[in-house]
Order: C-alpha cells, then structure tokens, then sequence
C-alpha cells in the first residue's frame, strides 16, 4: 500500500524569483572575451541525492521548479543557465549546449543532427562535476527538469528512467497518479496531466544520449522528467507541488530495491 505524506495534503505557494536558488554557489564556463557564457549553480543537500535543471531558464521555470523541490525535499541542487551557442558560432539556427551531455543542437530537433564540439564538452564537464558535488558521494538518486513544446505531449508528464525495472515503474506510476489527485482533488480549474514512465509506457523523449555519454550514466536510479508548458508555466505552483511530494516518496519507495536494468 502506497502512503501519502501530510505534505500531499496541502498545496504550499512557490517562492518567487531567484529565491529559490538563494544558497547557491555559482560556476561559469570561461569563454573569450565579448561571447556570453553560461553559469551552474549548485547547493549541496541529502546525501546521493539531486534533483537539477540543465536549461533551468530556457527551459522556461525549469530551474524554479528544481529550486523549490529541492527546498520542499532536501536533495542537493543543480540549475544551469545561459548556455546559449552564441550567434556568430551557430550554423543551423537558434543552437545550445545540451549541458547534459556533450553536444550542441537545436532544441526540439533529431537527436542525430546534434554535434560533439570542444566547448559542449567543456560545459557537460563542469555540469557533471557540480552534480557530484551536489551529492557529496555516489549518486544514488538523480532527477532531472526538463521542458517541451511538442504538441503530442501537452496533455502528460513523461518520465525516462536509469535503474528502474517494470515492476518499480508501475509503482512509481501509481504513487505518482495518487498525489497527483489529492492535489487536484481542490484545485479543479486544473488540467490533469497524465503520467507516462519507462518501461511500462512508450515516451518521446527517452533521453537516450544522457544515457550513453552525458550525466544519466552516473546515477543507480535517475529520472528524467519532461514537462509540457502548461505544467511549467500556467500550473507551476501546483505541478511543482506535486513532483516535490513524489520525488520524495520516490526515493523512499525505491530504498533497498537493487536498480533495474
């Protein structure tokens, strides 16, 4: 039987503005003078755990999500920003470092288009050295806050996952649904959002190049966490309550269970 925490109970404001990342030490990337460059900030908390945002401002709210479920949890943090390629350097359009794995793309297209360069190294390298840092020991439990676009996942939450089999992913599934409804079960000018996770459910966005060379290589259990915008801009305060209490079951629902394939 899956509990509910007191904190699925209510439905607390999330701080505003930079706040939530108040704490927080800052690290920059170091580029010749007169091209911008990004920072990541980074706040230490539990143990093996961290919850981050790799495009935390681009990814609109992504990294006042992360902020406030990192306060709401206690997991160490992780938010970077500003990690934009910039305009004289990129070639095909609007580019980024994907921060969480060695290359640049375009948001939003093929993971084939996207590219190893010198500086998208350089910028995974000190993402994943402040996430070590964040978890001050072997990583033990990893989730990430991503954002989209994509017309197909408006109506849901999906979340690709390291280190979890069939039978933990139903679970997760379920402890998800069920703080979900006891948050919307008062809120309900509030769209439900359905919530899909490997491999029980298929996702689009299956965070496969994390998994080979970037950041999900690290973790025994990580998930990767999509939200549409809807979530993260109109419900924001309520979604992020949501995570915030799941993300903290989670961790206690997976303690003991050896990580999935």
């Amino acid at each position: 039987m899956i509990r509910l925490s007191s904190r699925t109970r209510r439905l607390a404001s999330v701080g505003a503005g930079i706040v939530v990342l108040s704490g927080c030490a800052t690290h920059r990337v170091e580029r010749p003078p007169g091209t911008p460059d990004g920072h990541v900030a980074v706040r230490p908390g539990r143990v093996g755990l961290v919850v981050a945002a790799p495009h935390g401002t681009s990814d609109i709210n992504t990294g006042h999500i992360a902020g406030e479920i990192a306060r709401r949890t206690g997991f160490g943090l992780v938010v970077a920003s500003g990690f934009a390629v910039p305009a004289g350097e990129a070639r095909h359009g609007r580019r980024r470092y994907q921060v969480n794995r060695p290359l640049e793309g375009v948001p939003g297209r093929p993971a084939s288009e996207q590219e190893r360069t010198e500086m998208a190294r350089q910028v995974y390298e000190l993402y994943e050295r402040r996430v070590r840092q964040a978890a001050r020991g072997p990583l033990r439990f990893y989730a990430e806050i991503h954002g989209n676009r994509r017309r197909a996942c408006a109506g849901r939450i999906e979340i690709a996952t390291v280190g979890v089999d069939r039978e933990l992913a139903l679970r997760l599934r379920a402890l998800a649904e069920l703080i979900r409804d006891a948050h919307l079960r008062t809120s309900p000018g509030i769209q439900r959002l359905d919530v899909l996770i490997e491999p029980v459910d298929a996702v689009t966005y299956q965070a496969s190049g994390a998994k080979r060379d970037g950041i999900l290589r690290l973790p025994e259990r990580g998930l990767h966490i999509e939200l549409p915008e809807c979530a993260r801009r109109d419900w924001r305060d309520a979604y992020t309550a949501i995570l915030a209490d799941f993300l903290g079951q989670a961790v206690m629902l997976t303690a003991g269970r050896p990580p999935g394939p």
